[in-house]
């Protein structure tokens, strides 16, 4: 597959607004395509249909196989520090990840708890030294990391469902 058809699967594989929560249920824990219809409530052939198009993109990993009644089951897994801080990708595949991402937050806020306590919501368009920006993207992205390393499998005992969207970019000169 050459780099704009991985480019393109990739795009493809994020097409689906199921297709990023699967991608969240699959930091806290390795599931197969079974334990994922479970838990979003689908069938186990559309599981399975969404699980094969994240792996075509590149998105997801198999992290291993188990016998089930005779059969064998894959395991899958999102390795989110991969790409963490973002590499040189085509501004429109990154704006088009970024639409996806926002439609993910409109679904995830309409499951939100807002208490006086918890959360946190921070929105700027700031002008800073290179040099500190470079510091706090890289200490946000430690953050993130972190909770990527902490999630757990879903309805773990004693766990909380949280929602965490960061999306840090430089932008061009304003024009006037």
């Amino acid at each position: 597959m050459s780099l704009g058809e991985d480019r393109k699967a990739s795009l493809r594989a994020l097409a689906h607004p199921v297709r990023l929560q699967i991608m969240s249920l699959l930091t806290g824990a390795s599931l197969t395509a079974a334990d994922v219809a479970r838990e979003l409530g689908l069938t186990h052939s559309n599981a399975s249909y969404h699980l094969r198009n994240l792996l075509a993109g590149g998105l997801i990993v198999v992290a291993g196989e188990e016998k089930i009644r005779g059969g064998v089951a894959k395991r899958y897994r999102y390795l989110a520090d991969r790409e963490r801080v973002c590499g040189s990708r085509p501004d429109d595949d990154r704006r088009a990840e970024f639409a996806a991402i926002a439609h993910e937050l409109i679904r995830r806020s309409s499951q939100a708890t807002f208490t006086d306590h918890g959360n946190l919501f921070a929105d700027g368009d700031f002008w800073v030294e290179p040099e500190v920006w470079l510091v706090i993207r890289d200490r946000i992205s430690e953050a993130v990391n972190d909770l990527h390393r902490a999630a757990q499998p879903p309805r773990t005992p004693g766990t909380v469902r949280t929602s965490t969207t960061v999306a840090m970019f430089q932008q061009r000169e304003p024009t006037r």
